[in-house]
């Protein structure tokens, strides 16, 4: 009978999870700030975080822009507009890694956080790292979300999740429905459009598409109004939610392609596509969820930190029923410049932690 696997423990002042943007800014804080014994660990393979897994048709061009990780500028200059973004970013990443030196650690997939006297413990199944202060910096893009709607196990058709779409051939010919108010949805249409024998967009509320610059005070509205939501303990709302659609490369492209006509949300699926409440119906081959995602918090529940609203509630980064640990990409900070600055707080306040071990003390 073979013997139990051995897991190896590790003692170490803090631990970032995830090399993302938000985990790549996190971990430039926390050396800015004097840390030394931390390390990063990386469910992926290769550098890239969620950039590396997006759709290859989605062109730099197409983007909202790539907000430079701290100290290390990105040059648009050196891409091309026609490149993927995915490879684009991805080897932007790898650079940053490479010229900061970042202690990052990968394939490592977290499977737990818990508690244990003075110290979060983060496991991956094989080795643990016994932590005075983590940084969850997981993303979404892991947890893409699929709504229910009756009759979904009946459909004869494909269904996928924009997190698995990788471009317009495979649907020649088909007839899709494409499901999401967002800039995903969008660039699904604008690619689809000539290809697909016919697409069909709904969505539950009319898109609202927004006129003019998105300037840092529209930024600051936005991130005060998600961090509301965090730190009354609900759920961060997704950004378009609040934003509405902006005029950008994608939207303007599937505007001109004539491809932006909305229909509300159907009532049920069918074998054979969707039926809405007054009895219409379309016939469907597929059904293309772009619907958005959900924080990837799995690896946190032995902490307990939801409240009865759903959310967790926090204080900046900060969770206030466990101080040693900071969300960083979640809630006001999931956008990549709310990444950035979130990443310099959670790094100085860990700095702070660490200087005052009985504030450690949960």
């Amino acid at each position: 009978m073979a013997g139990a696997a051995v897991v190896e423990d590790v003692e170490i002042d803090a631990v970032v999870i995830g090399a993302g943007q938000a985990g790549l800014s996190s971990a430039y804080f926390l050396r800015h700030f004097g840390l030394t014994d931390f390390v990063v660990l990386d469910a992926n393979t290769t550098p890239g975080g969620a950039w590396r897994h997006r759709s290859p048709t989605l062109s730099m061009a197409e983007v909202h822009g790539i907000f430079a990780l701290p100290g290390f500028p990105f040059d648009a200059a050196d891409r091309r507009e026609s490149d993927p973004a995915a490879d684009a970013v991805s080897g932007y990443f790898a650079a940053y890694e490479r010229r900061m030196g970042l202690p990052v650690l990968r394939p490592v997939a977290v499977q737990s956080v818990r508690r244990e006297l003075d110290r979060l413990v983060v496991s991956d199944g094989t080795t643990e790292w016994a932590a005075r202060a983590v940084i969850n910096a997981t993303g979404t893009w892991t947890r893409p979300h699929w709504p229910y709607y009756p009759g979904a196990a009946e459909f004869q058709g494909r269904q996928l999740h924009y997190a698995d779409y990788r471009g317009p051939e495979e649907f020649a010919g088909k007839r899709v429905v494409v499901v999401g108010g967002g800039n995903s949805a969008v660039h699904a249409l604008s690619d689809l459009a000539g290809v697909a024998a016919q697409t069909v967009w709904v969505t539950r509320r009319p898109p609202v598409f927004r006129d003019g610059e998105f300037t840092p005070d529209t930024g600051r509205s936005v991130v005060a109004e998600v961090d509301a939501r965090v730190r009354a303990g609900l759920p961060p709302q997704s950004v378009v939610s609040v934003t509405g659609l902006g005029y950008t490369t994608v939207v303007r492209e599937a505007l001109a392609k004539d491809v932006l006509h909305r229909l509300p949300m159907f009532a049920r699926i069918t074998a054979y596509g969707v039926e809405w409440a007054d009895g219409t119906s379309a016939e469907a081959d597929v059904i293309l969820w772009c619907t958005g995602f959900r924080a990837a918090l799995d690896h946190l529940a032995p902490l307990k930190l939801r409240e009865p609203g759903g959310g967790i509630r926090m204080d900046g980064t900060r969770v206030l029923s466990e101080p040693r640990l900071h969300l960083v990409g979640y809630g006001p900070s999931a956008s990549t410049v709310g990444a950035n600055r979130a990443g310099r707080a959670a790094a100085r306040q860990i700095r702070d932690l660490l200087r005052t071990p009985e504030a450690a003390t949960v």
